[in-house]
């Protein structure tokens, strides 16, 4: 790679870079040529040439802020944000306690808040960027059980959306992965029962594969015209509602 060609490699900044898909969009995006900055919080990212990782606790305003200016100062700049951290504790709305509501509100919805706001002020001045969210199936089927997750994730639609029409004007994307249920931490202690009922589910009869969700991701983020989407990836199918 020239000299040239290196000083316009774009940088992204992928939050829950150490779980399952998040450690997929790290190794596809760079595979693709970009640099990332691989954020993590209780289980580290290992580093490389093209890989920053950067401590990141995505509740914490000081700490994204502290993020977002290591990643500046090592690279100038921020072309791609995913926000990917996630956290779900499945219970209904009787035995969600308070506690547990605001973690999951707290990691799904406000830390994606935090990390936009901290970052969309620099896309919009260099008339460039990509914010994608990490949202869920569960908040277009509201499943039994998930009050607290299915919230987190339909207001993180509804908060895309809005971001897209407030950075159109200058040229900021935003859109949002419904990803589908995937081999990951967070799906680890479900039951091979529970499993293969999400299989059945799916048209296709199969849950989705972690490394073509990242594929789409990574797609994505280099497509120029579209913003303010909602795009599912299994082949469960809803209801148009």
């Amino acid at each position: 790679m020239n000299a040239q060609t290196e000083t316009y490699k774009q940088v992204s900044l992928v939050t829950g870079a150490a779980g399952g898909l998040g450690a997929a969009i790290v190794k596809e995006l760079t595979r693709r040529g970009w640099r990332v900055a691989a954020g993590w919080h209780r289980k580290s990212v290992a580093a490389s040439e093209d890989v920053l990782p950067v401590p990141l606790n995505v509740t914490s305003e000081e700490s994204v802020k502290g993020a977002v200016e290591l990643v500046t100062a090592k690279w100038g700049r921020v072309d791609l944000l995913v926000n990917n951290a996630g956290l779900t504790i499945n219970e209904t709305l009787l035995k969600t306690s308070d506690e547990d509501w605001e973690r999951v509100m707290d990691v799904n919805l406000r830390g994606a808040f935090l990390l936009s706001k901290a970052i969309v002020r620099a896309m919009l001045k260099q008339r460039s960027g990509h914010i994608i969210n990490i949202s869920s199936f569960a908040a277009r089927s509201g499943p039994r059980g998930q009050v607290a997750y299915a919230s987190a994730k339909a207001a993180l639609i509804g908060f895309t959306q809005a971001l897209a029409k407030e950075g159109g004007s200058r040229n900021v994307q935003a859109n949002v992965i419904l990803p589908g249920v995937m081999p990951t931490e967070m799906t680890a202690s479900l039951s091979e029962e529970v499993m293969t009922a999400f299989a059945e589910a799916n048209a296709l009869g199969r849950i989705n594969d972690v490394a073509e969700v990242a594929r789409f991701i990574a797609a994505l983020a280099e497509m120029k015209n579209i913003s303010g989407q909602v795009f599912q990836l299994d082949s469960r199918i809803a209801p148009w509602t």
